[in-house]
C-alpha cells in the first residue's frame, strides 16, 4: 500500500499550477495539520493496513517545505507501525523554503528522499513561471540536502515553454547533472484551466523534435527513462506503485485515494476540510474504468500491460502493434517502446 499526504500551502502561485494550493492561508497551518491527523486516523481504521505494509509515503502539494518539521511529528508517530523497514518516504520541497534546518528536521522524522521543484536554472524563465526561488537557491538547496545525508535526491525541470531553446535546456541539464541527484522529472508545460496561463496558451510550445532531443540528452547522462516524465539511476517506489495500480490512501485537502474499486476525494477547500476532514466523496470504478486506467498507466511506463487485462479484440490490436515494432511482448506483458506515443496507442487499443 502507498500513502500520500497533500500540503496545500505555497510560497507563490506558479503561473502554470492547477494543483490545490494557496498562498494566503499560512495562518491555518496548525489547524490544517490537526485535521490531517484526524483524517489519517479515519483512513487507517477504514483501510486497516497491516503492520509494516506501507511501502512508500509521499508528501506533496502545494509546498511541503512551507510547514515546519515539528508540525509533521504526530503524523509520523501515527504511521510508524505501518511502515515497511525499507520504506521510501519522499517529500517535495521548494529551494527557497527548504532550509538546512527544515531538511535536518525532516530527515530526523524519517524522510529519506527529497524532490525539489527547480523547474529551471534560468532566471528569466523562473520569473516567467512565477517561481519563488532563483538559480543559486536551487543549487544550494540540492547541495544542502546531500550534506544533510539524503542519498535519494530528485529535481523537476519544465520544458516546452515559450522561449525555450536547446541552449537554455542544455544549460539546465548541465547544472542539474553537476548536482548530487539520482532522479530527474521532466514535464512539458501544459496550460490548465484556472491558471494564470489560461489566457496565454502561447506560453506552452512543445516541439516533438526538441522533446525527443531532451529525453536523449538525459539518457546520455546515464539516467534511464522509466516513465514518460521520469528518469534516474534510482526509480521511485511510490511512482512505480501508482503505475502498477497499487492501492493508496490519500490524506489532505484535495488529495485522492483508491482502495479496491473505490476512489476517495477529501474536501479540497482548506477551511471546510479543517471543519470536517472526513467529509469524503466516493467514486465507484467499473471494471472497464480500471482496465482503461491500467492500459494508459502501463503504456507510459516500464510497468507495461498484462495480456490478461485485455479482451480478445484488444489483444489482436496489441499483437498487430508488436508485428509493426511499436510494442514489445515479453513474459506475458506488452511494453511500449515510445512513451511519447503512449496515449495514441492506448486510444487505439481501447477504441
Amino acid at each position: 500500500m502507498l500513502l500520500y499526504f497533500h500540503i496545500p500551502f505555497c510560497d507563490s502561485k506558479c503561473s502554470y499550477c492547477a494543483f490545490n494550493s494557496y498562498v494566503d492561508k499560512f495562518h491555518l497551518k496548525q489547524e490544517y495539520m490537526k485535521a490531517l491527523k484526524k483524517q489519517l486516523e479515519f483512513e487507517l481504521k477504514r483501510c486497516k493496513p497491516k503492520k509494516e505494509s506501507i511501502k512508500s509515503v509521499f508528501i506533496g502539494g502545494g509546498t511541503p517545505s512551507t510547514v515546519s518539521p515539528e508540525l509533521y511529528k504526530e503524523i509520523f508517530e501515527l504511521i510508524s507501525p505501518y511502515l515497511k523497514k525499507d520504506v521510501e518516504i519522499t517529500s517535495e520541497a521548494n529551494p527557497n523554503s527548504a532550509t538546512k534546518h527544515w531538511l535536518e528536521g525532516m530527515r530526523a522524522l524519517g524522510v529519506n528522499r527529497i524532490s525539489f521543484g527547480v523547474q529551471s536554472f534560468d532566471e528569466k524563465k523562473l520569473k516567467l513561471l512565477n517561481r519563488a526561488h532563483n538559480p543559486n537557491q536551487a543549487i544550494e538547496a540540492v547541495k544542502n540536502a546531500k550534506k544533510t545525508g539524503f542519498e535519494n535526491i530528485s529535481l523537476d525541470l519544465i520544458y516546452a515553454t515559450l522561449g525555450d531553446t536547446k541552449e537554455l535546456l542544455q544549460n539546465d541539464l548541465n547544472l542539474a547533472f553537476s548536482l548530487p541527484i539520482n532522479h530527474l522529472s521532466a514535464y512539458a508545460l501544459t496550460i490548465e484551466e484556472g491558471t494564470a496561463f489560461e489566457s496565454k496558451p502561447q506560453m506552452s510550445k512543445e516541439q516533438l523534435e526538441i522533446t525527443q532531443w531532451l529525453f536523449e540528452e538525459i539518457e546520455k547522462r546515464g539516467f534511464s527513462q522509466y516513465e514518460i516524465s521520469n528518469f534516474g539511476t534510482y526509480r521511485s517506489v511510490h511512482n512505480i506503485g501508482y503505475w502498477e495500480y497499487e492501492e493508496y490512501m490519500g490524506v489532505g485537502a484535495g488529495a485522492v485515494g483508491r482502495i479496491a474499486n473505490k476512489r476517495y476525494y477529501p474536501q479540497p477547500d482548506i477551511e471546510k476540510y479543517i471543519q470536517n476532514p472526513i467529509d469524503i466523496n466516493t467514486e465507484e470504478l467499473s471494471d472497464e474504468d480500471i482496465k482503461i486506467e491500467k492500459i494508459f498507466l502501463g503504456l507510459r511506463s516500464i510497468v507495461g500491460i498484462d495480456k490478461n487485462t485485455l479482451d480478445k479484440q484488444e489483444i489482436q490490436k496489441a499483437d498487430l502493434l508488436v508485428q509493426e515494432g511499436k510494442l514489445i511482448f515479453q513474459e506475458g506483458k506488452y511494453f511500449n517502446k515510445e512513451y511519447l506515443l503512449s496515449d495514441e496507442i492506448a486510444l487505439y487499443l481501447t477504441s
